[in-house]
């Protein structure tokens, strides 16, 4: 069988879409390696590191065209390609599909969707953005044969918002990178611990520090129970890390924080594992990927309630309201002082999260390229 991906996130974005992206095109060659791959980029140049495997041909523009206009060469000149290739298979793995590839090509279009937070939370986009990706979510779920959902969350959303039919989408859900399956070696974590200045105890939450994510909620918490332990925050900056920075100081707990922005993918597993809690008490998901992490990294997660978190975090997990400052901080003072309940959920998650594993979403993913 002869697949293509839409692989742009995979060399361009080192968050959420971009780690989709790179997991999803690294365990299906990895399971099913007797299949073709090519990945479509408009560039490769200054991107991130990426090791694609010798087996995955990656095409970029050759031409003058393709390289000067190079959404063009994405939205228009790679249907071309997917019918000079012959291409079985074309899957869009962040909400977009090429034009007229339906009506051009003899491929399964497939289209992966994660969230469409622009619609349910519309005043955290400019007006022309949320315009754009409105246009091309929905044209890309309207002309694909199969929509993937990364969650029933996302999946309830789609037909909602975007009135998609509930026959034309698959849940199959996404995991997380490898790398954090395994505890980290002891040097590993030493270094780590050294290189970032962590303290000997703290509590965990990873994420893009934007609003969305009600860091501050967590802060919140420590001050209202006066909890005595220190709060590592790791994620891409905002103008919403101000906003933390401001109400640290303002109430004397600037030491008690540590913010670490542009933090590597395999630093993170011990960032994680010598962390005592994760703590999630984000609005809004189309999925959560670091509960996955946590989960992992055998460490107790606390998450927000309702939503995409029953589905990331399971049973062992501890589900607060999200603005309920009261109940945050009794929920993060009874994992710290209940080691039993720590190892239970510890257990539990972990036990958990293996529906998560590479080679069960590998496997998902090709029934539906084969469906």
């Amino acid at each position: 069988m002869k697949i293509g991906f839409d692989a742009k996130r995979a060399f361009y974005n080192s968050g959420g879409l971009g780690n989709y992206s790179r997991n999803t095109i690294l365990s299906v060659s990895k399971y099913y390696p007797k299949n073709s791959y090519t990945l479509f980029t408009p560039s490769t140049e200054n991107s991130i590191d990426f090791k694609v495997p010798e087996n995955i041909k990656t095409e970029v523009p050759n031409g003058f065209l393709g390289k000067t206009f190079k959404s063009y060469w994405r939205t228009v000149r790679i249907t071309k390609k997917i019918k000079e290739y012959k291409l079985d298979v074309f899957h869009g793995l962040s909400g977009e599909l090429p034009y007229k590839a339906h009506q051009k090509t003899n491929a399964k279009l497939i289209v992966t969707v994660h969230d469409l937070i622009f619609l349910r939370y519309p005043e955290l986009y400019a007006a022309v953005d949320r315009k754009i990706y409105l246009q091309k979510t929905k044209y890309a779920c309207e002309t694909a044969d199969t929509v993937i959902a990364v969650s029933e969350q996302t999946k309830t959303d789609i037909i909602n918002f975007l009135d998609i039919p509930d026959n034309k989408i698959e849940v199959v859900y996404q995991g997380c990178d490898p790398v954090f399956y395994n505890d980290a070696e002891t040097g590993k974590k030493i270094e780590t611990a050294q290189k970032y200045k962590l303290p000997h105890k703290y509590i965990l939450n990873v994420g893009t520090v934007e609003k969305r994510k009600n860091t501050l909620s967590i802060l919140k918490a420590l001050k209202h129970g006066k909890i005595d332990v220190e709060f590592v925050i790791v994620g891409k900056k905002t103008d919403y890390q101000n906003q933390l920075l401001k109400f640290a100081e303002d109430n004397g707990m600037t030491e008690q924080i540590t913010i670490l922005n542009n933090v590597p993918t395999e630093d993170l597993p011990a960032i994680y594992r010598q962390a005592e809690l994760f703590v999630y008490p984000s609005y809004f998901e189309g999925f959560g990927i670091p509960l996955i992490e946590a989960l992992y990294s055998k460490i107790p997660v606390i998450t927000t309630k309702g939503g995409v978190f029953s589905e990331t975090g399971g049973l062992s997990s501890i589900y607060v309201e999200p603005d309920n400052i009261e109940n945050l901080a009794e929920a993060i003072k009874k994992v710290l002082n209940n080691s039993e309940l720590r190892e239970k959920m510890i257990n539990e998650g972990y036990e958990f999260v293996q529906k998560f594993n590479e080679e069960k979403i590998a496997s998902n993913l090709m029934n539906v390229y084969l469906k």
